[in-house]
Formats: structure tokens, C-alpha cells, sequence
């Protein structure tokens, strides 16, 4: 029988191990940051990234039964930014040295959506002189605009498995083939051979989640060879089907606990990987970006939305920063990382190592 410490020491670990140390408390969950921070630095180094994120609309075309700004959800009000709005946060994000900006929304896939992205990929990479990196997180498309989208100038995408277990994934969708598991699995194979870097992820701490589920989360991000994983603490917004299961959630401190292992967990699976410090995070503990940042995580992304916007995109509650305009959320970020022990990698794209390779 191994024992907790030989555990955290490997390079290579089995699902057994996987769930050990997600199980950990006290003395072995202290071993597990500090070894998950360990391996940060000797891989990758002490810099955090910026990824200036614009949320520039909140209209979607899906309903997934966890999500605020699901279709169905009448109480929201929708929004679309102009492409003025959205050039002008991306320049913002340019002339601050941020490296790179996340243009995120809520799923479409009509033809004058598909072609506003070409063109404002387009105007991004010509007002920053090619300068800014760009990742995208616009949800399932075909493979033919993956490709047009990557032709523009977007060179990373996020789209999050939600879960690797069919059965969970089930439970969070409707049940059709706009929402199937086979669906979101094809997507993700898409974004590769479009040659996109790619970035995935899960909630944790939903309603009928096992830690063996989330064991199988991180083989998952290991068995498809994930550039980038963006997953935080699931947050239950009242307005959605699954608030009906609210009663059976963990805590929202243990979720939050269960995330920054899971974060730890990762990095020790995949050291060469970019993790990304969850807002979610911040929305259980005012500090919860720093803990993920010192034990593990190397991406943040600063909220440059415009303010007026920024209440209606809640996928979940008590989402922070609704009312800080980018410059104070940049000067309250630069401040936290600088606690947390890190630098800011400005001006640089940060690519993960991994994709590199």
C-alpha cells in the first residue's frame, strides 16, 4: 500500500491514486498544494497570464438546465454588445499589456454570427498590430467554421465538457441531440484538427457528481491531451431546473475546497498544462483566485465587459465584479497576484507549454 507522500511524488498516477488525493484533509491536503505548487514552478514558472475576458453577448441557443443565461430563462435581460464596444475593451486590453483578451458568449451559430466573429477576429489582430493573442469560447460549431474562425486570428478555444461521465452530462442537458455528450466530444476533436490550442473543463461539486466522476474529469483532460482546463466550484443560480437539487450540494466552502484540489490534482497529472484561476472561485472566497494561483493555476482573466452588461451574464449567483470598470479590476488583480507570490507575464500571449511541445 502506497503511502499519501509517495502518492503526491509521482509523475504518473492511477484513478485510485486520483481519488486519494482528492479525498485528502488536513496534514495530507497540505502536502498535496505544496507539491502541486512545487511542480508549478519547476515546470512552468512563477508567471500568471492575462486573459482579458469580454462577454459580449448573452444570447444563446442552447438551455442547459444549470445555466443562467440558458434559453428558456425569461428573466434575463438580453444583450449583444457593438462591435465598437468590443474593440474598444480588446484595445483597452492591447495598450494595458494584457497579452491576450477571451471573447466568450452565450451559443449561436447562424451565418451573420459566424461572419461578425471573422470580421472582429480581424479588426482585433489589426488594431494590435497581430500583437494580441485571442481565445475564443462561443460554444459547439462545425468543423468548417472552427476553421474560418482559426483563419481570422483566434488561436485558442474553451469549450467545457461540463462532465466526462454521458449519464452526469445527462442530467445537466436536455435531453436531444443539440445538448448530447457525442456532440460536445466531436466539437472538441474539431477545435484539434481545426489547430486550435484547446481548452476544456468541468464544474465541481454538482448535484449527483461522485469523486470518481471527477477522478474521471482528469483522465479525461489527460486522454484527449488538453492545451488548457478552465473549472471552477458549480454555484446553483436560482433561475435554472437543477436549483431544484440545491438541497443535496455540498457546502459551498467544500465545493470550493473540492475545486482548488481538483486545481492541485491537475497540475500534478498534467504539470505543462495552463490552468485557469476560476471566477467562480472568488464568488465563495474574496481571496479564492490567490489560493488557486499559489498551488496550482497560471491563467486569470480580468473582467473587461462593459459595466452596463455585465449583471445580465451571470451563468451563476453572486458572480464578483459586476461594477468595477477595467481599470480598477486590473489594479485589484495586479495587487492579489503580487500577494499571492507571482508576476504578471505582461504583454505575453502565455501559450501553454503543452501545446508547444
Amino acid at each position: 500500500m502506497k503511502t499519501f507522500q509517495e502518492i503526491v511524488q509521482q509523475t504518473e498516477f492511477s484513478r485510485e491514486d486520483l481519488t486519494t488525493l482528492l479525498l485528502a484533509e488536513r496534514e495530507e491536503r497540505q502536502l498535496l498544494l505544496q507539491q502541486a505548487q512545487s511542480v508549478k514552478l519547476q515546470t512552468i514558472g512563477n508567471k500568471v497570464f492575462f486573459r482579458g475576458l469580454v462577454e459580449f453577448s448573452n444570447i444563446c441557443a442552447k438551455d442547459c438546465l444549470y445555466c443562467g443565461i440558458r434559453k428558456s430563462n425569461d428573466h434575463v435581460v438580453r444583450y449583444e454588445a457593438s462591435d465598437e464596444e468590443i474593440l474598444d475593451a480588446c484595445r483597452f486590453a492591447w495598450e494595458n499589456r494584457f497579452g491576450s483578451v477571451v471573447l466568450q458568449s452565450g451559443e449561436l451559430s447562424s451565418p451573420v454570427f459566424v461572419e461578425r466573429i471573422s470580421r472582429l477576429l480581424q479588426k482585433i489582430k489589426e488594431l494590435s498590430n497581430g500583437e494580441l493573442g485571442i481565445t475564443l469560447s462561443c460554444g459547439e460549431q462545425n468543423l468548417e467554421t472552427y476553421r474560418q474562425w482559426f483563419a481570422s486570428g483566434a488561436h485558442r478555444y474553451l469549450l467545457r465538457i461540463e462532465s466526462s461521465n454521458p449519464d452526469l452530462y445527462l442530467k445537466l442537458h436536455p435531453e436531444n441531440d443539440f445538448h448530447s455528450h457525442q456532440r460536445r466530444l466531436q466539437a472538441l476533436k474539431d477545435l484539434r484538427t481545426a489547430g486550435y490550442q484547446v481548452g476544456t473543463g468541468v464544474m465541481i461539486g454538482l448535484p449527483f457528481q461522485t469523486i470518481d466522476d471527477l477522478a474521471s474529469d482528469l483522465l479525461f483532460f489527460k486522454a484527449i491531451d488538453v492545451d488548457m482546463v478552465g473549472m471552477g466550484p458549480y454555484i446553483e443560480h436560482e433561475e435554472t431546473p437543477l436549483y431544484e437539487f440545491h438541497s443535496q450540494l455540498k457546502t459551498r466552502q467544500q465545493r470550493f475546497d473540492l475545486a482548488l484540489k481538483m486545481v492541485a490534482t491537475l497540475r500534478l497529472l498534467m504539470p505543462d498544462i495552463n490552468i485557469a484561476a476560476a471566477t467562480a472561485l472568488q464568488a465563495i472566497d474574496p481571496a479564492g483566485r490567490e489560493k488557486a494561483l499559489t498551488i496550482g493555476a497560471n491563467i486569470i482573466m480580468p473582467n473587461l465587459t462593459p459595466t452596463k452588461y455585465r449583471k445580465d451574464y451571470q451563468l451563476y449567483e453572486d458572480k464578483p465584479c459586476l461594477d468595477e470598470d477595467a481599470e480598477l479590476c486590473r489594479n485589484c488583480l495586479e495587487a492579489r497576484i503580487d500577494l499571492a507570490g507571482c508576476e504578471i507575464g505582461y504583454g505575453e500571449w502565455g501559450d501553454s507549454k503543452h501545446f508547444r511541445k
